[in-house]
């Protein structure tokens, strides 16, 4: 029985996860949520320590020491750019963790798992587990693939094998029988070893074809979506346990990682079946990496520098390639000078803009942005048409007007920032390649737009020392 102090304390752990997520939600309270979060999972485990009965709490203590001598380091010095592949990892890891606390009570069972298979319960405790097994590992296996895919160890393009559908459905099936086998099994109390093993050995490889049919523009989605998996699995966890906290904790993963997912979706204007299974039909992005040979009108820093210095407003579009530049705070210096001018200045931020959620936001807060000159696609687009300049940097799939224009694009749908109403365009780009939709952007080659090739920070800064003697 768990002690009406422990109880209390899980209450608080929980709340404090409540709290977080609602901090989560803006930049401006994201620190502090984060903050609360963590202070929430840190009171849990005390608790957990002091309240149960747990033998070799010094193994326990010794993983926990190895988890943080493993993770702060890699967590305070990962570059925003790599961010999405450290949430991966960090997702994979949990579902990989629930997967293992389910193996282990499958087979070996304890009290809440044994009566879990009896007919007084309907073998709910027995389900959950099987489940959080299931759930955890495809969750473990796909986060790693992602991991792959935006680490570019591995083709960001679509990765079909012949017979894939069938084989992904044979094997659902499979991974269905023997998760009943095992059930059955161990509703008796045995623990079926190989049944376990054959269930994670299905479950792995189910995650794993889950995602490689998923082209790189999509990759985020499929993490946000696993890590809802991740939640399922932990939630259910919780239930096998008898542990409120963890079905608490693991519900709210589970529920703003699905509402997540839903928003990425519709931002991209694709469905998530799309997003998932297109690539059997042609639709999902593939991420070409060729260079168009069209001209286009180049103009120099000097030439960008009296545009801006002599527009009444200008909005700046951040993409990809200012966090690959790490060049947040020349574009922030920019957007200060152009303010000492009298020059009306934003920044545009695309809902999918570099490949997570807020990224662009969290990039340009560290810079010390005021994130009030932050605006989202739905009340930035209309401010277009009376806008001077402007400025895109490092963006290009998110400002291509095919996703209004062209039926057969395969960002056909997707809401884009309204760059093209804008009187004047300039980009910052390294080079002609397209983005990872592998479409050309037509707005490269509009008589309005003008292109500065080169990183994104050097190009920046030489813009700004052109302007400061304007």
């Amino acid at each position: 029985m768990t002690p009406a102090w422990a109880q209390v304390a899980y209450l608080v752990a929980a709340a404090c996860f409540i709290v977080a997520l609602k901090g989560l939600s803006s930049p401006r309270t994201a620190r502090v949520g984060n903050l609360v979060g963590a202070a929430g999972a840190a009171l849990a485990v005390v608790v957990v320590l002091l309240a149960g009965d747990i033998d070799n709490v010094g193994w326990i203590l010794g993983a926990i020491g190895v988890g943080m001598v493993a993770g702060v380091p890699v967590a305070r010095r990962v570059q925003m750019t790599s961010m999405p592949q450290l949430v991966a990892l960090f997702n994979g890891v949990g579902g990989g963790a629930a997967a293992i606390v389910a193996a282990i009570e499958l087979t070996d069972p304890g009290p809440q798992l044994l009566s879990g298979g009896g007919p007084e319960s309907g073998g709910l405790p027995l389900a959950a587990a099987i489940v959080t097994l299931v759930i955890g590992a495809v969750s473990f296996s796909g986060s790693l693939v992602t991991f792959a895919k935006l680490q570019e160890l591995m083709t960001t393009r679509p990765v079909l094998i012949n017979g894939g559908p069938v084989i992904f459905a044979a094997l659902i099936a499979a991974t269905v029988a023997v998760g009943v086998a095992v059930g059955l099994a161990n509703g008796t109390g045995a623990g079926p070893i190989w049944g376990v093993l054959g269930l994670v050995v299905l479950s792995l490889a189910l995650g794993v074809l889950f995602v490689l049919p998923v082209g790189g523009a999509d990759v985020p989605i499929v993490i946000s979506l696993l890590n809802a998996f991740t939640g399922i699995a932990v939630a259910a966890g919780g239930y096998v346990l008898d542990n409120t906290l963890l079905l608490v904790a693991g519900t709210l993963v589970g529920a703003s990682g699905t509402i997540l997912t839903r928003a990425m979706a519709a931002a991209m204007g694709r469905s998530l079946a799309n997003i998932l299974f297109g690539a059997f039909r042609g639709g999902s992005t593939a991420g070409s990496t060729a260079e168009s040979d069209r001209p286009v009108r180049s103009s120099g820093p000097e030439d960008v520098a009296i545009v801006l210095g002599y527009a009444q407003k200008v909005i700046i579009v951040p993409g990809y390639g200012l966090a690959v530049a790490q060049a947040q705070h020349v574009v922030h210096e920019l957007a200060q000078l152009l303010a000492k001018r009298g020059v009306d200045v934003s920044y545009a931020i695309h809902p999918v803009a570099g490949r997570m959620p807020g990224h662009m936001n969290v990039l340009l807060a560290e810079a010390n942005v005021p994130y009030e000159q932050l605006l989202e696609m739905e009340s930035v687009n209309g401010q277009f048409p009376r806008t001077d300049v402007a400025l895109v940097v490092g963006a290009n799939d998110v400002v291509n007007p095919a996703a209004r224009t062209t039926p057969g694009s395969p960002i056909y749908g997707m809401p884009i920032l309204d760059v093209d109403h804008a009187k004047s365009v300039v980009f910052l780009k390294r080079s002609m390649r397209p983005g990872f939709a592998g479409i050309e952007n037509e707005l490269l080659y509009d008589a309005r737009t003008s292109l500065v090739f080169g990183d994104a920070k050097d190009s920046l800064t030489k813009i700004v020392s052109a302007l400061k003697s304007v």
